[in-house]
């Protein structure tokens, strides 16, 4: 059963409803399955300089392999675009962390996005729920933040199902720039949406996930047959590009987001050859000395 978000206030449901209408395919191929009939793809792609001086990164500096096999880089430009972030802030007891920490991790963002750029408040527990819909008013997140509260069991699994459905879904073709910025610690309790489902679809549509990491409530407890909270932030972070930063100091991390996904995200172009579809492949960018990259690190099959 795919999971929903509960709307807070019956005036967002009407807009959602009509941003739904939206249509495309995002960070997707639309190949046909068959060897050596891919089409092109896209890749979003942090890169920036060891020497920080912000000056372009270009494609004769990467190479590309999808496969285990080199692709021609068909261009690598600059994306400074706006962005579209959810904050999906887990509100359940146990929490290592008081209400109010969970707000100023929020807060922070709302003065640090650039022009254009547009922030979604979600809290979660067993449901999903929109705390500050789309907006880069400031004074409307803040006047948000008290609706956070901590109660009931955390499913994060559902929740990540949530906002790719109905917040980041209605953006699919329209914006390149869908991140997700997860202020927990990872703990998932009672899901029915499994977590390599929803991994894979975010690999699929080429978002970002950053975390505000709390500290691990269960102590880093063995979990049968479950990823430990510690190795899904982890696996959420690296698999799609994106990273930790520390929830102790909400402003740097909140500044350090807004300004990567200002600066130093770039659109990689390619047209993947001899490649099935059908299978999972691992994606790899080798850049020159002196240059970092971060990508998702997988192009799931069909």
């Amino acid at each position: 059963m795919r999971a929903h978000l509960k709307i807070v206030t019956a005036l967002l449901v009407g807009s959602l409803l009509l941003a739904g209408l939206a249509a495309g395919q995002a960070g997707r191929h639309s190949g046909t399955g068959e060897v050596g009939k891919e089409r092109g793809m896209f890749l979003n792609v942090v890169a920036t300089r060891a020497d920080g001086s912000g000056e372009r990164v270009t494609a004769k500096e990467l190479a590309l392999y999808d496969g285990g096999m080199e692709q021609t880089i068909q261009s690598f430009t600059p994306d400074p675009g706006p962005a579209r972030i959810v904050i999906l802030v887990d509100n359940s007891l146990g929490l290592r962390a008081d209400v109010e920490k969970l707000q100023k991790a929020t807060r922070e963002f709302a003065y640090e996005i650039y022009e254009g750029d547009q922030v979604e408040v979600v809290g979660y527990d067993q449901n999903a729920e929109i705390v500050a819909d789309w907006t880069d008013d400031a004074k409307k997140i803040e006047a948000a933040l008290p609706e956070f509260r901590k109660r009931g069991e955390p499913h994060l699994y559902d929740a990540l199902s949530a906002v790719l459905n109905d917040a980041l879904g209605p953006f699919v073709g329209r914006n390149r720039k869908r991140v997700i910025v997860l202020v927990a610690d990872g703990l998932d309790r009672g899901s029915r949406t499994h977590f390599d489902k929803i991994f894979n679809e975010l690999l699929r549509e080429d978002i970002t996930v950053y975390a505000l990491q709390i500290p691990d409530r269960t102590g880093g407890a063995l979990r049968r047959d479950m990823l430990k909270p510690n190795q899904v932030i982890q696996k959420l972070t690296e698999g799609t590009g994106g990273r930790v930063l520390s929830v102790n100091e909400p402003r740097d991390a909140a500044k350090e987001i807004c300004d990567e996904l200002r600066k130093d995200r770039y659109i990689l172009a390619y047209t993947p050859t001899s490649l099935p579809l059908y299978d999972a492949r691992r994606l790899l960018i080798v850049p020159q000395e002196g240059i970092a990259v971060r990508h998702k690190l997988q192009q799931p099959g069909q």
